[in-house]
């Protein structure tokens, strides 16, 4: 799979299921604690809307702290931006060469695929992500993305339905391969999704 290409169709339709929702919608709670979707959105085009030293200066009035700086600038081009504007950033930048600081182009597409489940998953919508992008976003997954997004998977084996893909030893817990993407990104999914006796540990309350 070419993982640009990947990148621009991901965006393409996550622009698409932008342009799909409704008001009520944009104001719904999302997988990101204390985000509705219109903050996920807005945090989604940071990347293509900003220079390095601008979101420096923004980490510096935040005190240095990464997640600070990315709630409020959040938080600030939701209220700033429209629906319309924002869905169509995520679209006219379907191909910007954008990577995070860490992970290059395949964390790109991790960053692209995990927030448009912290969207739809909520939401209700069935939207399958192809599974060649998730399967290359599992791949990348080790005790750093475990640390960094809080994700408490000790004496737990995941392992993929749908998908030739486990990870960590313990009790069996399984699911389709998204579902537990999110989980090893700390997200909680709907009860039910899992399965296993230790299952419930990754369902949202």
């Amino acid at each position: 799979m070419d993982i640009r290409s990947a990148i621009a169709a991901e965006r393409r339709e996550l622009a698409d299921v932008l342009d799909g929702l409704s008001p009520e919608q944009w104001d719904a709670p999302t997988l990101c604690e204390g985000w509705r979707v219109r903050e996920v959105a807005a945090h989604m085009s940071v990347g293509f809307r900003y220079s390095f030293p601008q979101l420096a200066l923004d980490l510096v009035k935040a005190g240095g702290n990464l997640n600070r700086m990315g709630d409020r600038v959040a938080r600030r081009d939701a209220a700033a931006m429209t629906e319309r504007q924002m869905a169509a950033t995520v679209r006219d930048n379907a191909d910007h060469p954008w990577t995070p600081p860490v992970g290059g182009i395949t964390a790109a597409l991790g960053h692209d695929v995990i927030h448009g489940l912290d969207i739809t998953v909520p939401l209700g919508l069935d939207r399958k992500v192809p599974l060649e992008r998730v399967e290359a976003v599992l791949a990348g997954v080790g005790t750093r993305t475990l640390k960094f997004f809080g994700a408490k998977l000790d004496g737990v084996r995941l392992t993929a339905d749908d998908l030739d893909w486990s990870f960590g030893s313990g009790a069996p817990v399984s699911g389709c391969a998204q579902d537990l993407l999110l989980v090893v990104y700390g997200r909680k999914v709907p009860a039910g999704r899992l399965s296993g006796e230790l299952a419930a540990r990754f369902a949202a309350a």
